[in-house]
């Protein structure tokens, strides 16, 4: 076989679609691979290779399963043989537990069925899965123990274990199998992959081929997002969607959603067209099929078949008597599309997008909070993606996600969540049937996050507990045995002692779990507890703590000592349970475990973050603070929790990690507060404090640690936008590395926000002055100030004199004086009139220019007008000589440019004064 053969079965492998460039079809192992891409795994997992490889290297069978069996064990002289065998096998493996889970239709083979007939007779089929249940187990979170044949899960990843030099394949294998493994885990565990470099050096290599490279990637992606590491699965999306050459856009057309709507209004739509070429296997099946290209949801068979071997999952009408099945568009071209090579297409004609490309779609709409609609698309910016794919369906599975996607989004209004739950409840009735065949589900299952059968039941459940229908979801969580959520249904219904007793029941072995399980024909409570696993009983003990705060401590301790101390969940719990009775050193101990265990969950990082900070263990709260902004960089609680480690570090604690950047910022920062003689850390420390404890006392704080501090608090902005405590500690921090532009926008900030509960108060009116100090310090003639001060005082420079002056003089104007009053911030907005005054009346001797002088008198209007209107504002008026000022900027304005006096301008000048002359007379 020639490398060329292996790699075009390779392919085949991945894409679930056999070439007919493959040649030997005799030869045993092409056979076998094109009995996996068809879905023969019977065939595959009973065939002689198979049999030599499950054959029993241990007669012990109270072994681990990569004991009992030698998966590394050749199966044919060529090496290459060998690896595409085995790694044959392991597919069939891994699609044997999907079908099985996932895709149905129900299976032909059981996992002892797989077995050599040499294997020891204690093999039997619930020893079998009840060690792959065990063995499944990882980061102290169990798997789903009424998965169906997960040996055949835990044998695929056994074999892909095993070496493989000659098939470069076998590591995209291995991110399919850990998708599906963390899938069957009750929680995800997220973990860094050992064979990532092994990833992006596959990625290169298939980097040629748009249909290999954006399924990596989206793959890659899809496991990014069950992590929750949502931006990097994002960029994932992003990028396999630019490696299929896919457009796409969000914009509006003019259309109806309405049965009585008259006037056509702009309706969101998704535009996308493909131009990913066909794979020939694809060509010819269209050709067979040309519903593949022109069938929507609205004009395929009743039946739901796009073409005569096909059927396509059911999707139900809406039947509303108000709301069109489907928005109807009355414009053919968009309204506002951006993207010109996307102005042809009619939102109401689209065409067909490629399998791959709907998968792609459906990602980036998955990778949405949508209760968060500050981080992601609302409900109405996500239905364009979904309709997008619905109204063509090209695959079974892929056709089922977007059903489900639809049905999330409409169980959230009152005309759509009757057809949300029965669209639901058919979708997971439809996976026993054999409507369509087992190669259309899997080809591609691994490009979509598809729930298994139990997820998507639990979600049925869960939607009838949205509806108040909580004896249903209760029955249905009995028969899956989620009994942390039939605890939460009998707390719904005030029955708590009932859950309690339930939890009880299944840790002791006694009755409840025994009718369950009878019912259903399965082996008795003994057997069961045997086989129960230690980490589910581990979560059970955790499940109690919660519902007996009393014996918590008890029982999260029961906990890590059932699990062998593998628990990550007792350890988070017991840390959360003494960090709320503050007893902090205990609290530290236990989180250090648990984030030991699970490195990438942020929230135990930021308790021990926390808890490090009551006990002023500023070194251990800097590094849990800065885990937790690298798990996740929109976390601004935690930004700002850094920024205030690092006002408590002393120098030496930090100065290993000061680069260069750092200490060229330092300098430059330096430089601008030479001067800023009011900055001194007798005045700021106290505002500092506020970051710190009321009882805190604390040294000059180290300028580089300030500097930190500053970026981590603007960073952390960008994610806390409407905080008004870390905008107020943004504002001290600026101050006090001379960034004054910062500050001042801080400060507007915090007014904006806080000014209508608190009124002046909102002001720091230290600040304030000092502000306009570092404006007015310069000289009001802007080339004068440049050659008193050089750079610093450059019109460039954002954070002096006139550099500065803007953004001071708009935060009076837009935000402090149309919101707040007092003789203090008065009194510095007069400094700082007077100092523009300066500027707007002084003409240097000899100028002519009659453009400058009408913006002088401009100016000079502008600010007697901000007196006139401003002025009686302020508290005991009479006391600050308002109307004085004004007539000063006035007359010493007109005295210095006499020489313009015939310009039309000059009657303005002479009737403004003459008007404040009346004002002093009333």
């Amino acid at each position: 076989m020639s490398t060329t053969t292996v790699a075009l079965i390779e392919k085949a492998l991945v894409l679930g679609r056999w070439s007919s460039q493959i040649s030997d079809a005799s030869n045993p192992v092409v056979e076998i691979a094109k009995q996996v891409v068809d879905g023969d795994f019977r065939a595959v997992l009973t065939s002689l290779f198979a049999r030599k490889l499950f054959r029993p290297s241990a007669a012990d069978f109270d072994r681990g399963l990569g004991e009992i069996f030698a998966f590394s064990s050749p199966l044919d002289e060529s090496p290459a043989y060998d690896e595409l065998c085995r790694l044959c096998i392991a597919i069939a493996c891994l699609h044997t537990f999907v079908q099985a889970n996932w895709t149905g239709p129900d299976l032909n083979i059981t996992p002892l069925e797989v077995l050599s007939s040499e294997t020891p007779g204690a093999a039997t089929e619930q020893t079998l899965n009840g060690k792959a249940i065990l063995e499944l187990a990882t980061g102290g979170e169990p798997a789903y123990h009424l998965a169906k044949h997960p040996a055949f899960l835990r044998f695929a990843q056994l074999i892909l274990e095993s070496s493989f030099t000659h098939v470069r394949t076998h590591v995209w294998w291995k991110l399919r199998t850990t998708q599906l493994h963390q899938r069957t885990l009750d929680e995800p565990v997220a973990h860094v992959l050992a064979y990532e470099d092994q990833l992006d050096s596959l990625a290169s290599f298939v980097a040629n081929d748009s249909h290999l490279y954006g399924r990596l990637l989206l793959e890659r992606g899809l496991l990014h997002h069950l992590f929750s590491q949502d931006k990097v699965a994002a960029e994932y999306f992003v990028k396999a969607a630019r490696s299929t050459g896919m457009e796409y856009e969000l914009t509006g057309a003019l259309g109806k959603r309405t049965k009585f709507q008259v006037k056509d209004l702009s309706q969101l739509v998704l535009l996308a067209e493909s131009h990913l070429e066909e794979e020939p296997e694809e060509i010819q099946g269209n050709e067979a099929s040309p519903a593949h290209e022109t069938a929507t949801s609205s004009d395929s068979g009743q039946d739901g078949t796009i073409d005569g071997n096909t059927k396509m999952p059911e999707t139900l009408a809406l039947n509303d008597d108000t709301l069109l099945e489907q928005t109807e568009f009355t414009s053919s071209r968009p309204k506002d599309s951006t993207n010109p090579r996307l102005g042809h297409i009619d939102p109401s004609d689209q065409p067909a997008l490629h399998p791959l490309d709907q998968c792609i779609l459906l990602s980036l709409c998955l990778n949405v909070k949508n209760s968060m609609p500050a981080h992601g698309l609302t409900n109405e910016q996500m239905s364009p993606y979904v309709s997008r794919v619905i109204s063509h369906p090209r695959n079974w599975s892929v056709h089922t996600m977007a059903l489900l996607l639809r049905s999330r989004l409409e169980s959230q209004r009152t005309r759509t969540v009757e057809r949300s739950t029965f669209q639901l409840q058919a979708l997971i009735d439809q996976m026993p049937t054999a409507d369509s065949t087992l190669q259309e589900r899997l080809a591609h299952f691994h490009s979509i996050p598809l729930p298994s059968k139990w997820e998507m039941e639990k979600e049925l459940a869960l939607r009838y507990m949205s509806l108040g229908v909580v004896k249903s979801g209760l029955e249905i969580f009995e028969r899956l045995e989620m009994w942390e959520d039939v605890v939460q249904c009998y707390n719904s219904l005030n029955r708590a002692d009932k859950g309690v007793s339930i939890v009880r029941d299944l840790l002791e072995g006694r009755k409840e779990e025994a009718d369950a399980v009878l019912t259903r024909g399965k082996a008795g409570t003994a057997h069961r507890k045997e086989l129960q696993d230690t980490t589910r009983e581990a979560k059970l003990w955790c499940l109690l703590g919660d519902l007996e705060p009393e014996n918590a401590e008890e029982h999260y301790q029961k906990a890590w000592s059932v699990s062998k101390e593998s628990s990550g969940r007792a350890m988070r719990s017991l840390g959360g349970y003494y960090f709320a009775r503050e007893k902090y050193p205990q609290a530290v101990a236990s989180l250090k475990k648990a984030v030991a265990i699970h490195p990438l969950q942020s929230r135990p990082w930021f308790i021990l973050g926390c808890a490090s900070m009551r006990l002023e263990d500023w070194e251990t709260a800097r590094d849990a603070f800065g885990r937790c902004v690298a798990i996740d960089e929109e976390d601004g609680e935690s930004w700002s929790n850094l920024a205030s480690m690092y006002l408590r570090l002393d120098e030496g604690t930090t100065k290993d990690n000061v680069d260069e950047d750092d200490r060229r910022e330092t300098q430059r920062v330096r430089l601008t507060m030479m001067t800023i003689s009011h900055l001194n850390d007798d005045v700021t420390s106290g505002k500092i404090h506020q970051l710190q404890n009321e009882d805190q006392k604390t040294g000059s704080v180290p300028f580089s640690n300030k500097l930190r501090a500053f970026r981590a608090l603007k960073q952390g902005l960008r994610y806390g936008y409407e905080n008004w405590r870390m905008w107020y500690n943004y504002m001290i921090v600026a101050m006090d590395v001379g960034e004054l532009f910062e500050a001042a926008r801080a400060l507007g900030r915090v007014v904006e926000m806080t000014a209508e509960k608190v009124g002046a108060n909102a002001v720091d009116e230290d600040v304030l002055e000092r502000l306009v100090d570092a404006v007015t310090r310069a000289s009001a003639n802007p080339e004068e100030a440049q050659k008193e001060g050089g750079d610093q005082y450059d019109v460039s420079n954002p954070n002096e004199g006139h550099g500065l002056y803007k953004i001071v003089l708009d935060l009076f104007e837009r935000t402090l004086l149309p919101r707040v009053s007092s003789p203090r911030i008065f009194r510095a907005y007069g400094r700082l009139l007077k100092w523009q005054s300066s500027a707007a009346g002084t003409m240097e001797k000899g100028e002519t220019s009659v453009e400058k002088w009408r913006g002088a008198v401009s100016e000079v209007e502008d600010i007697v007008d901000i007196l006139q209107n401003f002025g009686p504002r302020v508290e005991g008026f009479n006391k600050y000589k308002w109307r004085s000022q004004a007539r000063s900027i006035l007359r010493t304005f007109i005295a210095r440019t006499k020489d313009f006096e015939d310009e039309p301008e000059w009657e303005r000048l002479m009737a403004l004064q003459e008007d404040l002359k009346k004002a002093d007379e009333d």
